[in-house]
């Protein structure tokens, strides 16, 4: 009897804290009501089963309980009740899986009217991509994915010369508009998930992904990589602003296109050498950005505290000693080159897990800025009059 009580008193707490936990009353953001509706399906039929198998477990205990003068009797064989058994578990299944089917059917199949976002991930940052005036985005290759062009844009089409490239963890979307989110990933799997939206897709190297939402309120969300994709996943990390469609066309605005890049690349040298001149903290505070904005801060500390990387506290004109016993000036150049190329040369003590990163001559710049800024005896010494 102990026991039948016991399976009672679990249906009826786990039953009441679903209806008292939070979960399900969680504000929405956007228009996967029916998704939503889809699980409530599921809860409902699984829960209906986890009551009746409990509670006829219960009935056994009490009905079939041990009793003087009574024998179990041996019943190998019930065609009736297995026929029973598989009708209910078939329709069961059916009903689980039908609603998924016609939601998922529509979930990747975005409105006419949508507004389409090109997404990249990359351990551990994130990239977006809008079309510009001419309504299109432009054709894409991995063979043209460079330091300046991360995006990997076909340069011989011309679609692609007013795409807007944002190449920051941070975007903005209108609200009450359809959006079609196309995703891709440049090395491994990811996972482009913005929990309140009730929207999500797999971002698979080597093909497109797709789904579509509409954002019905406005706010700030956090942007989430829902799978694991090396040791810096936690701080893949970016923030969706859903606001009005007035405001979000004056932020597209002021996003740079392809054609806007290319003509910023030729100023690059001169910005370079501008930071010699007096702009270092200007160049440095872009470095700090980009640091943040790349995930190099999920590896690197800047206070001295141990990480998965050296913390670039006091890194810069201090000695390192490589996994094969070899010493090197952490100089400009040592720097530049361990960006560049992260595996050529494993720190002693550091497994050889940093990416490569697609960096502009620009950013290289501010990114080694920065490093020096957070100290070391060849910063002390170029600060000294």
């Amino acid at each position: 009897m102990a026991l039948a009580i016991a399976l009672v008193l679990i249906v009826v707490l786990a039953v009441g804290f679903h209806f008292v936990s939070p979960w399900w009353i969680t504000p929405i953001a956007s228009n996967w009501v029916r998704m939503d509706d889809t699980l409530t399906i599921t809860i409902i039929i699984t829960g209906a089963l986890f009551i009746a198998i409990n509670l006829f477990v219960v009935v056994a205990l009490v009905r079939y309980r041990h009793r003087d003068g009574h024998r179990a009797s041996y019943e190998p064989h019930n065609r009736r009740l297995e026929w029973w058994l598989i009708g209910i578990t078939s329709v069961g299944v059916a009903a689980l899986l039908a609603p998924g089917l016609f939601v998922y059917a529509d979930y990747v199949r975005p409105p006419a009217n949508a507004l389409q976002m090109e997404v990249l991930g990359q351990q551990w940052q994130w990239r977006f991509r809008f079309a510009g005036a001419g309504g299109k985005l432009g054709t894409t290759d991995v063979k043209y994915i460079s330091d300046d062009n991360p995006f990997g844009l076909n340069p011989a089409d011309p679609n692609g010369r007013d795409n807007h490239l944002i190449d920051a963890p941070e975007v903005h979307l209108p609200l009450n508009r359809p959006i079609q989110v196309l995703t891709r990933s440049r090395d491994v799997l990811h996972d482009f998930y913005v929990p309140p939206f009730r929207a999500r897709m797999n971002m698979v190297p080597g093909m497109i992904t797709t789904f579509w939402f509409t954002p019905t309120k406005a706010g700030r969300y956090d942007i989430l990589c829902a799978q694991l994709c090396g040791i810096g996943h936690s701080n893949m990390r970016g923030v969706v602003v859903v606001e009005d469609e007035a405001a979000f066309a004056r932020w597209l605005a002021q996003q740079p296109t392809l054609e806007q890049r290319q003509q910023a690349k030729v100023q690059a040298a001169s910005a370079g050498q501008a930071s010699a001149g007096g702009n270092t903290q200007a160049l440095a505070d872009q470095g700090k950005t980009l640091a943040q904005a790349k995930g190099c801060v999920a590896c690197h500390t800047v206070n001295g505290s141990p990480g998965v990387g050296p913390t670039w506290k006091g890194l810069y004109g201090s000695t390192q000693t490589m996994a094969d016993g070899s010493t090197a000036t952490a100089d400009e150049a040592y720097l530049r080159a361990f960006i560049r190329d992260p595996k050529a040369r494993v720190v002693k003590g550091f497994a050889p897990i940093m990416p490569n990163f697609d960096l502009s001559e620009q950013e290289l710049s501010a990114l080694v800025a920065y490093i020096k800024a957070q100290g070391g005896d060849a910063a002390s010494t170029a600060a000294k009059p």
